[in-house]
């Protein structure tokens, strides 16, 4: 199965649920203007790694975020919605577009798929510890730290280093350094 290649970041949650009607892809979500550290730097690593493809409302808001964040990521590509696309009931918003149009802005925007990893899985990280047993959620939020993915439960985590293109190699250096 193919999967959006770059991580689309957008404004909020209904802008995701939009974006995953119309295709299997990663989204960071801004939260609006005052944009936090952590999600600065989700956003750096997904741009240094896979890339962003910058997707915000088509108002000043969105405007105004999409500037902050070419600003810092001048090489992200950027996928626009007209107006007319993004209104109903004249609330204005990604989370109002169909996803034919969705799909269109992306396409235009230059998107690239690739094949779904599933390198790593569940069992596997509990195998090596990080479920079922003592001390285990304190190594997957010592794993998140290390590798820049931040927490989750062992399936979340299975997911973000398949999402984010970990290598085996960093995530057994990882494992290593909280071991120590």
């Amino acid at each position: 199965m193919e999967v959006l290649k770059e991580v689309i970041v957008v404004e909020g949650r209904d802008d995701t649920a939009a974006i995953k009607r119309a295709l299997d892809a990663d989204t960071i979500e801004t939260h609006g203007f005052g944009i936090r550290k952590s999600t600065w730097e989700l956003i750096e690593k997904a741009y240094n790694e896979r890339g962003i493809i910058i997707f915000t409302d088509p108002d000043y808001s969105g405007n105004e975020i999409r500037r902050k964040l070419k600003a810092k990521f001048p090489e992200a590509k950027e996928a626009f919605l007209s107006r007319d696309d993004a209104t109903k009931k004249n609330d204005i918003g990604i989370e109002n577009a169909e996803p034919e149009a969705i799909l269109e802005a992306l396409g235009k925007a230059h998107a690239t798929y690739r094949e779904k990893r599933s390198e790593f899985t569940a069992a596997g990280l509990i195998a090596d510890g990080l479920s079922g047993g003592a001390g285990s959620r304190e190594k997957r939020e010592k794993l998140g730290k290390i590798l820049g993915i931040g927490y989750g439960n062992v399936n979340q985590m299975a997911d973000k280093l398949n999402r984010y293109g970990i290598t085996r190699e960093e995530y057994n250096e990882a494992l290593r350094t909280i071991n120590d």
